[in-house]
């Protein structure tokens, strides 16, 4: 049973992220029927990182310059460093990302990712957890970082590294079947 069918779910990256980080997520929307979109401030393609050498080009279904959260449902935030490196000093993706917060959308952030949240100011009060490097950037912001495999606070999931990419899946299904969560869009006022 397709659980997410007509759910769409945006996936921002930049070049650099890290590949499993995107492909195993999608494959599990795509698996449940949800319609998934790379979004990139890159026009046609964007590459990726695949553990310790460049790993393969994606094309970008939707210009970051075109994208609106609007459109979708849901945001998925891959790590590796240089992926979340260039996007957290792009102002307009750093407004995608938030906007999704302000509408209460579930967000999931994995590896790298949650630097970006640091930088779109919404993870202050916030339980999370990330790749163990990010951690004083995080804590700094004003989160509450714990070391665990997957954390869901209010519709935002994320966990620290690619094996931990089944319980994160798993909870990012869930947080969109749920919908809209108030409670996150209160926490950004």
């Amino acid at each position: 049973m397709k659980t997410l069918e007509n759910k769409k779910v945006a996936i921002l990256v930049e070049n650099g992220f890290e590949q499993v980080e995107l492909t195993s997520p999608r494959k599990a929307l795509d698996e449940q029927g949800a319609l998934t979109h790379i979004i990139s401030p890159q026009k046609s393609e964007v590459k990726a990182w695949d553990e310790k050498d460049w790993g393969d080009k994606f094309k970008v279904d939707v210009p970051l310059t075109s994208a609106s959260a609007d459109n979708y449902d849901a945001l998925v935030l891959p790590g590796g460093v240089m992926n979340p490196d260039y996007l957290r000093v792009n102002p307009q993706a750093i407004a995608f990302i938030k906007s999704f917060f302000e509408a209460g959308k579930p967000v999931a952030a994995i590896c790298h990712g949650p630097w970006t949240l640091a930088e779109a100011n919404v993870i202050r009060g916030r339980k999370l957890t990330s790749f163990p490097s990010i951690k004083t950037d995080l804590i700094n912001a004003g989160a509450n970082w714990v070391d665990e495999e997957v954390v869901t606070d209010q519709g935002l999931v994320t966990s620290r590294k690619p094996d931990d990419l089944p319980a994160f899946n798993k909870k990012l299904i869930e947080e969109i079947k749920e919908g809209i969560h108030n409670r996150q869009k209160q926490m950004t006022a």
